[in-house]
């Protein structure tokens, strides 16, 4: 072969080699007959009521075991003022089952249950239930806050006989003498098999902080406390409009077996995602880097962010925008903060991030500020 001919074969090997790795995420816009307003992802309470409620074909029934978890529905919800659909993921495309506007809105009533923050969202996870109560006037300035913490466990019902009542036991939590919790959803995990609870606290001088509580050990919670604090992490600066750090994801970013915490600090900012791991009974700053975010001036207390899950066993990645939602980036928490790839968007980011499916078949749901839906290939 001559010189200018192995030269050739050489070039072409390389670009074959590197085309896959060069790729470029794809986006697409969702054919809806409605601008959206509100978008909330698998596993969210408003997507499990859709797939429980008789509005879809393959629609499944609650579980009458109220201390059993509801699977987690493989659906994702939009809604808007003139209409709404539920999505799926089927053979690699995103499929919609259109529902009525009027359904969905009486569904998503139930995030904020009675006696909670107006604008928040309660966390649900199987028998547990977390909302912000009593509204605060906000300290430092900033968004309004809450006094209080309302954990709700709904109690084992034994079967047979007469209907029963579900007994509830409620716990109400403080922050601490003279703060208050930030308008951030709370986040319910488990760690060494047990159920956690994480919230934002906000300091008389406005630094937000996490917070982690858990059941009292039995024999500890002398005090009628059943709920404790398990650990806070240091307070930190809000960003320039007031925003205080937000919480994005709870999962084994490391593969360690033991879940971290990932959040943004100055979210409407600098941006710094930050990963917390929780070790000897303190939350300790893992790894950081600036340049993100998962708030959205006017559109209260959406999920901007999302875990992209392998398609067998490994760590699961975070989907989020970058700091000017221009684009959304998917990263890798494994071992640094390695951003794998990043997608322009044909608008900013605003009213929710979700993922559908798993692994390199997964597609990200973004809500623009035009109401429009965008479909993420990564």
């Amino acid at each position: 072969m001559s010189e200018r001919g192995a030269r050739r074969a050489l070039l072409i090997g390389l670009l074959i080699g590197v085309s896959p790795a060069c790729a470029e995420p794809s986006v697409t816009i969702l054919d809806l007959p409605f601008r959206a307003r509100a978008l909330r992802g698998p596993g969210s309470e408003v997507a499990i009521a859709v797939a429980t409620s008789g509005l879809l074909p393959l629609a499944r029934s609650r579980s009458a075991d109220p201390a059993t978890p509801e699977p987690e529905a493989p659906i994702a919800v939009v809604w808007g003022d003139a209409g709404g659909a539920a999505l799926s993921l089927v053979d690699g495309q995103v499929t919609t089952t259109l529902l009525g506007a009027e359904a969905v809105d009486g569904l998503a009533t139930a995030e904020t249950p009675r006696g909670a923050l107006p604008g928040s969202r309660r966390a649900v996870s199987g028998p547990l239930s977390v909302h912000l109560a009593d509204p605060r006037p906000a300290l430092a300035g900033g968004p309004e806050q809450a006094g209080a913490l309302v954990i709700r466990e709904r109690q084992p019902v034994a079967m047979g006989g007469d209907p029963k009542p579900v007994p509830i036991v409620t716990t109400t939590l403080s922050a601490a003498p003279d703060a208050a919790f930030a308008l951030r959803r709370p986040r319910i995990a488990r760690l060494d098999g047990k159920p956690v609870v994480l919230a934002v606290t906000v300091a008389p001088a406005g630094g937000a902080a996490l917070a982690l509580f858990a059941k009292a050990e039995p024999g500890a919670a002398a005090s009628g406390a059943a709920w404790t604090l398990m650990a806070r992490g240091p307070d930190q600066a809000a960003g320039p409009g007031g925003q205080p750090l937000k919480p994005a994801a709870i999962a084994d970013f490391s593969g360690s077996g033991r879940p971290q915490i990932a959040a943004v600090a100055a979210p409407d900012g600098a941006g710094q995602l930050q990963l917390w791991a929780l070790e000897a009974g303190a939350l300790r700053l893992a790894r950081a880097a600036p340049g993100y975010t998962n708030v959205s001036p006017g559109e209260g207390e959406v999920d901007l962010a999302a875990l992209v899950e392998p398609e067998r066993e490994g760590a699961p990645e975070l989907a989020l925008p970058i700091a000017d939602r221009s684009a959304v980036a998917i990263l890798s928490l494994k071992e640094g903060i390695r951003e794998r790839s990043r997608a322009a968007l044909p608008g900013l980011a605003a009213f929710g991030l979700a993922s559908l499916g798993r692994g390199p078949a997964a597609r990200l749901l973004v809500g623009l500020a035009d109401g429009r839906i965008a479909v993420v290939t990564p």
